[in-house]
């Protein structure tokens, strides 16, 4: 006989029950979509032209065209491929049916080939050329303009205003608002001179067969060498590029996905600089990234205003430069002419690292347009240790007065001390000024101490070279984005 079950059990039982079937009624509710881990780069943050350079409609329709441009080339050079043939393919290259190439996928484990399968299913007349003598690896910066030319307005109007310089963090001499965001455009613009060397660098793997000797397609046109080379060049001119790889393995070298991904490393680093720069300024109050009307910085403290864009992307540009430790690795352990061992690493860094590249830079465009400064701020913080960094000045000026300079300085000295203990152990200002036209041994210099003080004194060509730089170096590399330049960014927080 079989043991009855308590009462409090069944009931419990059945809660659980009742608690799951109300679970996976939620579950159909909302769908597929909310039930599987989404990466926030593509359902938070990425653009949707960035997001669409890497969806699967992207990179298939990519192959299709591919096998397009393989199937002309492979009919001018006189193998049997017909215009109906072409046409066939050209008519269907958009519309996939991605679930019968998931089937096929699941069966062949073949990606690729799947993707063969599915094409010749809507192409049964083109079916016996696609992909004609070919592997499977024969498929396989206009917000940065803009970042540098908002930092490039901004950088000429505070071309002139002086500001604490900091090394080691701590008060330096006065350098500008320009001047320093200079800094962060000549990193920019390194970043924007590699990016373009890579765009113009990167070559077409070309048709060059299994392990890259072009066998299967030296015996298609019957030992030709010069059809053969010929194919290469046409459908590399067919798919946009001027230059192939004269020799591959079964890919293209895997030390081109390091270049690529270096320099969108090197930018990430730039873009985490100049962004905590801008967090450690807005601590002081002398700058902010924008901040609207209606945005709470802190639900507990509501005076706040976090710097939640520059974080944003100095987290995300920790993620980018974390990113390029994949294809070094990759590159270093491909066997000979080609191991899969790359294959699912390049799924993650290659799609995650522009997707990341085109967050951050997206996300300091839109905080390029709304910084805010404030000049008051700045003047009282320059107040605050420009007495101390004007002690030499003070000491010229007396000796050319007539003054001794030993005797000055120990005078200077002893005043400097005294001001530092107010400043240190009373928490008061810094009074070394009014200690300094308060002794009758500065008397003959009363008379130019505020000129002696001007702050603009102190900056040195700082103005010069920020005009300097902006028309020599600046706004030349912009040239060629001008058309684009003025698009702006809407972020969504």
């Amino acid at each position: 006989m079989p043991t009855a079950v308590k009462p409090h059990r069944r009931r419990r039982c059945e809660a659980c029950c009742q608690r799951l079937a109300i679970h996976m009624s939620v579950m159909d509710i909302f769908g597929d979509e909310f039930n599987k881990y989404r990466s926030p780069l593509v359902s938070r943050y990425a653009s949707k032209e960035m997001a669409y350079n890497f969806s699967d409609r992207k990179k298939f329709t990519t192959w299709r065209k591919l096998w397009i441009y393989l199937a002309k080339a492979e009919k001018a050079l006189g193998l049997p491929v017909t215009e109906a043939q072409v046409a066939e393919m050209e008519s269907h290259a958009e519309d996939i049916d991605f679930a019968m190439a998931a089937e096929e996928e699941s069966k062949l484990r073949h990606d690729v080939m799947a993707h063969v399968h599915t094409f010749a299913h809507c192409c049964p007349t083109a079916a016996p050329i696609i992909h004609l003598g070919a592997t499977s690896c024969y498929v396989g910066d206009n917000t940065l303009a803009r970042v540098i030319d908002r930092l490039s307005n901004f950088a000429e109007k505070y071309a002139g205003l002086p500001t604490l310089g900091f090394t080691h963090y701590q008060p330096a001499q006065l350098t500008t608002v320009g001047k320093r965001a200079c800094l962060w455009l000549q990193d920019l613009a390194m970043d924007m001179r590699n990016l373009q060397r890579a765009r113009e660098d990167l070559r077409f793997r070309g048709v060059k067969g299994t392990t890259g000797t072009q066998a299967s397609f030296l015996q298609l046109f019957q030992g030709d060498h010069d059809k053969v080379e010929d194919l290469d060049r046409m459908v590399t001119e067919m798919a946009g590029f001027k230059k192939a790889y004269m020799v591959t393995g079964q890919t293209y070298s895997r030390k081109v996905d390091i270049d690529c991904l270096s320099h969108l490393a090197s930018m990430g680093a730039t873009i985490h600089k100049i962004c905590t720069d801008i967090r450690l300024l807005a601590n002081l109050k002398e700058i902010e990234e924008p901040f609207e009307k209606e945005q709470i910085g802190s639900s507990a403290m509501p005076y706040k205003r976090n710097p939640m864009r520059c974080e944003r992307c100095c987290s995300l540009a920790r993620h980018l430069i974390a990113l390029l430790a994949d294809p070094l690795q990759t590159a270093s352990v491909q066997w000979l002419e080609r191991t899969l061992d790359d294959s699912a690493n390049r799924r993650i860094s290659l799609p995650e690292s522009f997707l990341t590249a085109d967050i951050i830079l997206s996300t300091l465009q839109n905080i390029t347009e709304g910084l805010v400064v404030y000049p008051k701020v700045i003047e009282r913080h320059i107040l605050h240790e420009l007495p101390f960094m004007a002690t030499e000045n003070i000491i010229m000026a007396m000796v050319k007065a007539g003054g001794n300079r030993q005797d000055c300085h120990e005078k200077i000295r002893v005043l400097s001390q005294q001001a530092a203990t107010v400043v240190k152990h009373e928490g008061g200002d810094n009074d070394l000024l009014a200690r300094v036209q308060a002794d009758p041994y500065f008397a003959p210099i009363l008379g130019h101490l505020d000129n002696i003080l001007d702050p603009k004194t102190f900056i040195g060509r700082a103005p010069q070279q920020v005009a300097r730089f902006l028309s020599e170096e600046v706004r030349p590399l912009l040239e060629p984005y001008k058309a684009e330049i003025d698009v702006k960014i809407e972020l969504e927080l």
